[in-house]
């Protein structure tokens, strides 16, 4: 009996993890033949899971929408739980919003017709206060996306860049990647036949989506650190590579994937690779982490540094003119703050 709990469970799981199965992978999934697989179907069915089947060579398994919850979610706990991953999801917390897409995907998948006026109503009507500017993201966009990625369909979206341009895209899409503030969508985007990483808050999908498409082998093994040096070096004109003379988890606290990717470079160091607009914002870029450091590439940085530093002895060097001090403070004195120099002041 415990084997048999237990091997309907992973077939639940299964089910839950792909849009359809055919009888002999999940037989071969589950280490039973097809008959089994046809008798543990049946059993899902008599606890309220509506599986479906097609028949034919191109048939197989599909669960689907509006199965009635197992007993461990009451309705409460499944409103609950619903809108708690709805939230972690929109707010992009590290470490948790990749995971809630993905389980969110799950329940909403069985959640109960009955229930689904609930959760939107509260989450709609729920404000977060949230710390410090984040994207907006629609979590119905995003488990549409985690949807699409895994049955492995095509995506038709609407996408607006930064300068406000609106285009249209057909990609292939491949994962989901969040950071503290933004997701980003990894996709092979089949007009430009190359890999494109898109922030899902510029992103309107567009359906019809599909047809179904073979995965493509990803850019990255890992796509984390494949979005982040796409955003914070691969996007910008000016490069660089710097070795920060502190341990990698104390620059970690400070240098978010946004603002670089960091590896280590021994127990005392680490090594940057961080983009800007132009050299001098790169200059201004690393000087404001607040770390000591070596450039090591390239070799304009360093040359941009000198120039920055002897602007800032000069500066430090040359005494103010009596005369402009004078002025300064006799301007001071007779004008109110925000007045133009030469009128008067208003009664």
């Amino acid at each position: 009996m415990l084997e048999t709990s237990a091997r309907l469970l992973r077939l639940l799981s299964l089910l839950q993890a792909r849009r359809d199965w055919s009888g002999a992978e999940l037989a071969a999934r589950l280490g039973v033949t097809p008959r089994t697989v046809r008798r543990d179907v049946d059993r899902l069915r008599e606890l309220g899971y509506p599986v479906d089947a097609s028949p034919g060579t191109g048939g197989g398994y599909q669960l689907g929408a509006g199965a009635e919850l197992p007993l461990l979610l009451d309705d409460d706990e499944a409103v609950a739980v619903a809108v708690g991953l709805r939230t972690a999801a929109g707010q992009g917390i590290e470490g948790i919003g990749e995971t809630s897409v993905r389980a969110l995907a799950k329940l909403e998948q069985v959640l109960p017709n009955r229930l689904r006026p609930r959760v939107s109503a509260l989450h709609a009507f729920t404000v977060p206060m949230l710390r410090g500017p984040r994207a907006v993201v629609d979590p119905a966009v995003l488990t549409e996306l985690a949807g699409l990625c895994r049955d492995a369909e095509r995506l038709r979206f609407a996408y607006r860049s930064h300068d406000g341009t609106v285009t249209r895209r057909t990609v292939e899409p491949h994962r989901l990647v969040c950071t503290e503030r933004r997701w980003y969508l990894v996709a092979w985007d089949l007009d430009r036949e190359g890999w494109r990483t898109f922030r899902v808050d510029r992103l309107t999908p567009k359906p019809p989506h599909g047809p179904r498409c073979t995965p493509r082998t990803p850019p990255a093994e890992d796509l984390a650190a494949y979005v982040s040096q796409g955003v914070s070096t691969r996007a910008y004109a000016t490069q660089a590579v710097v070795r920060l003379l502190v341990p990698l988890a104390e620059a970690a606290e400070r240098i978010s994937p946004s603002d670089g990717t960091l590896e280590p470079d021994g127990d005392d160091a680490c090594i940057l690779r961080t983009g800007a607009a132009s050299l001098d914002v790169m200059v201004m870029h690393v000087m404001l982490m607040g770390f000591e450091f070596e450039v090591l590439r390239p070799a304009e940085l360093t040359e941009a540094l000198t120039a920055a530093r002897d602007r800032l002895s000069r500066a430090l060097e040359r005494p103010a003119s009596e005369g402009h001090d004078a002025r300064r403070t006799r301007d001071g004195a007779g004008r109110r703050p925000g007045s133009r120099s030469g009128s008067s002041a208003a009664p």
